[in-house]
């Protein structure tokens, strides 16, 4: 199997890269964090202008030809500077609407794309603890207009979004709704998380929203959408993950202990091995994943639920050991360990954590292997 990827592909990288090599340095991000909507205002126009926002879409869903791959490679790069733009959510809501195909739907989708407007998506709840297939939001009414009433929450950029793509039940029937920001009977929320992102609670009480799917076809987009996004939050811990590596390695090499470098002491170096390994294995899940978006549903989501365990898993022992072998330094807040550790953090327990996942993978591969 060829594991190379495209010439476009590798532009793609680059052009990442150099972004976050130019508009994220540390002290840049510092600012950023710390500013009121820890975003940069223009930041969002350029992953519009420099076409990322249609990267990863199929030219007949109105992007540009792209697919998870080029999804996972962006976000993997973001993931090196810690960028705190929503690109996971935009990946989510974008697949969501591509799912929809409306005229509404692909008409609200080529303004995301080209960056005009922004929609994110509500799929969370707090009893569901990561797992967005519990919905208790209730709808209510008939015809295209419904009511929403409840919670969701951890709706990443909320505050910056003009709508939100919303999953509400009825009776029985799961639905995808669209919600305006500035609808009556929407509250937000906000609050910030570990990772220095900015989130809201969206309580809704009696809220209009338009119905753009339902049934077991939104059933099958909201997958298929959570499963593009998680395939893009690996693809990002896989960076962080390489940096807080390579990063620890060379801190290795000038810290001086007894005389010698840190690198020095066999001990640190096996620790640095386990590292390596982590992260390579991830990259391992992370490609078979890649490779099982094309297939049935049940092979998919094995795959996907899988790499997800991978990135939890390896993303918390890196990070740990990124720390402990930083030693004191490493937990503070000017030095950009911590600050991988954190999203990492965030990482393993986003979409779900591992023991759902290990779950979701079990019931996956036993619908395979029953066939």
């Amino acid at each position: 199997m060829d594991f190379n990827y495209t010439a476009e592909q590798d532009a793609l990288r680059d052009s990442v890269k150099r972004f976050v090599e130019r508009e994220y340095d540390w002290d840049k991000r510092f600012a950023i964090i710390r500013s009121a909507d820890g975003v940069a205002p223009d930041h969002w126009g350029a992953f519009a202008e420099l076409g990322w926002l249609g990267a990863g879409l199929a030219e007949e869903a109105g992007g540009f030809g792209g697919g998870p791959i080029e999804n996972a490679l962006i976000a993997e790069e973001l993931g090196r500077g810690l960028v705190t733009e929503p690109f996971i959510g935009h990946v989510l809501a974008s697949q969501l609407l591509a799912a929809v195909g409306s005229d509404s739907a692909s008409t609200l989708l080529t303004n995301l794309i080209m960056g005009e407007q922004r929609a994110a998506a509500a799929l969370q709840e707090p009893v569901g603890r990561g797992d967005w297939r519990i919905v208790e939001v209730r709808a209510e009414g008939s015809g295209s207009s419904r009511l929403l009433t409840g919670v969701k929450s951890l709706v990443e950029a909320a505050r910056q979004a003009d709508m939100f793509l919303v999953t509400a039940r009825q009776d029985d029937r799961i639905g995808i709704y669209l919600v305006s920001q500035r609808q009556v009977g929407l509250e937000l929320r906000p609050y910030r998380t570990l990772d220095n992102r900015r989130v809201c609670d969206l309580h809704l009480n009696d809220a209009s929203a338009e119905l753009l799917m339902e049934g077991e076809d939104a059933e099958r987009a909201i997958a298929l959408a959570a499963d593009h996004a998680i395939i893009a939050l690996c693809g990002e811990a896989l960076g962080i993950m390489d940096t807080a590596l390579w990063t620890t390695r060379d801190y290795l090499k000038v810290r001086k202990q007894f005389g010698t470098t840190l690198s020095n002491f066999q001990a640190l170096q096996h620790r640095m091995a386990d590292m390596l390994i982590e992260v390579e294995m991830t990259r391992s899940a992370l490609f078979n994943a890649l490779g099982a978006m094309q297939q049935e549903e049940a092979v998919r989501t094995a795959a996907v639920s899988a790499a997800k365990v991978q990135a939890s898993n390896a993303g918390l022992f890196v990070g740990q050991q990124a720390i402990q072998l930083h030693g004191g330094i490493g937990v503070t807040e000017e030095l950009n360990i911590s600050h991988h550790y954190r999203r990492l953090f965030v990482i393993a327990r986003q979409f779900g954590d591992a023991d759902m996942h290990l779950a979701r993978f079990a019931r996956a591969t036993d619908e395979v292997e029953s066939r």
